[in-house]
């Protein structure tokens, strides 16, 4: 690799990362390059189950929703695959995972600014030159290699979180990000239980259950939640996913933003209508038929678990909420669907000094996303919920995001940025109508 000045460099190529880099390529005279440790992309492999889709419309893919006229939005794909007119007739907005990773693959296979196999182990700041060293080592040899650039964009994804009665702990406990590589394992187990609530946990139930007459074992679903409940996808509730509401919450206080994402769980956190009413069908079937073997128990809180490696199981246990009461479960295979946080990399640690964080160890994220000093040099991806809100994570606002990246790192505001796109106020209007006491 040339050691030249790089403009940038982006560390990590997931789905955020990925549409940054679809929408810097056409950009004449943008030196920059994307680095990604793993061979080829690959996006949540361990949950690509069969028929599980999206929760955004295929309009939120890698560059869309910043140039719709560009070659590599998923129409583009689907007319390159010749899939565009089964796609037009199957009238389905909503993405297979499995096929959204398939299209991204697509993307990823035509750029010219990724490298693959390339992980990065130190980042420094050179004062003397003004420029960050990027070191690590590449290809299938590990052979180093050193890097320079005047920004970078970290884009490194979330790892997942186990609840903390599990952490530290010898055993090493499944996460349903790992769940597909372990699915034919767990199935000869007698008793499985799902931990969680939301989408994935839903998702992988579902699979399970599916399959559980065949299998021969019973299926418990425990979540903290006081119900199970369904994602909010009606019009004015996703009004929230927009520039407007970044705005107004980018700005209050960090107390009222842990208060208020803590109240927000079902419009990022709840399952979507139709799985919700697979599963019950499904259940209601098995019922009917006399085959149904499994509980599904809200408000519960999980206070312990242990491998019992004597009589290779789990002990769990927990305690129902509204009555105060602990229990006792026992479960042969145990998968936590209970999340993600953002991930902060070792290689951090040569440049922590340059960047802002909290009283939590978070990235402290401007409002232009960038987390240095000086508010210009080191951007961040897909870590900052708790600056600006629920939006960080979606899929949907990931080419707004990318468009003020990039504006920020050439000073050129290459793709339209939406200033306001929301027919309701978050904040009191300040017009004549509207009087503060």
């Amino acid at each position: 690799m040339k050691t030249d000045v790089q403009e940038f460099i982006a560390i990590g190529l997931g789905p955020f990362n990925l549409s940054l880099a679809c929408l810097a390529e056409p950009i004449a005279d943008l030196d920059g390059i994307f680095l990604e440790r793993n061979t080829e992309f690959s996006w949540h492999p361990g949950m690509l189950i069969d028929n599980a889709t999206l929760q955004n419309p295929f309009l939120a893919d890698l560059v869309s929703l910043a140039d719709p006229t560009s070659r590599f939005s998923f129409l583009n794909y689907c007319k390159a695959e010749g899939k565009i007119y089964s796609y037009y007739f199957r009238e389905n907005f909503y993405l297979k995972r499995a096929e959204y990773n398939a299209y991204c693959r697509w993307a990823a296979a035509q750029l010219s600014n990724v490298r693959f196999s390339c992980d990065v182990q130190e980042v420094v700041h050179d004062l003397e030159n003004g420029c960050y060293v990027v070191t690590g080592v590449q290809g299938p040899q590990r052979e180093p290699f050193v890097l320079r650039c005047r920004k970078l964009v970290l884009g490194v994804g979330s790892r997942p979180v186990f609840p903390q009665c599990c952490e530290p702990a010898e055993h090493r406990f499944m996460h349903a990000a790992d769940y597909l590589a372990n699915k034919a394992q767990l199935q000869q187990k007698r008793s499985i239980t799902i931990v969680g609530s939301g989408q994935s946990a839903a998702e992988v139930f579902h699979d399970l259950l599916k399959e559980a007459d065949a299998h021969d074992y019973s299926l418990t679903w425990i979540t903290r939640s006081p119900r199970f409940f369904q994602m909010e996808t009606t019009k004015l509730t996703l009004e929230m996913f927009s520039p407007d509401y970044i705005d107004y919450f980018f700005h209050l206080d960090e107390q009222k933003k842990e208060r208020i994402v803590r109240t927000q769980d079902s419009l990022y956190k709840g399952v979507n209508a139709s799985l919700i009413n697979q599963i019950y069908d499904l259940l209601d079937d098995k019922r009917n038929e006399g085959r149904l073997r499994t509980h599904l128990i809200t408000n519960c809180e999980l206070q312990g678990c242990r491998y019992d490696a004597a009589g290779d199981g789990y002990d769990i246990e927990f305690r129902q909420l509204d009555c105060e009461t602990r229990y006792a479960h026992r479960s042969e295979g145990v998968v936590f669907a209970t999340g993600y946080r953002e991930n902060i990399p070792p290689f951090i640690d040569g440049i922590r000094h340059r960047l802002r964080w909290d009283e939590k160890g978070r990235y402290r994220l401007a409002r232009n996303y960038a987390a240095d000093f000086d508010g210009n040099e080191i951007f961040v991806q897909n870590a900052g919920q708790h600056t600006h809100g629920m939006t960080n994570q979606d899929l949907g606002m990931s080419c707004y995001r990318n468009s003020y990246i990039l504006r920020e790192l050439t000073g050129v505001e290459h793709y339209k940025i939406e200033r306001r796109i929301a027919l309701q106020d978050f904040a009191i209007p300040a017009t004549a109508d509207f009087v503060r006491l």
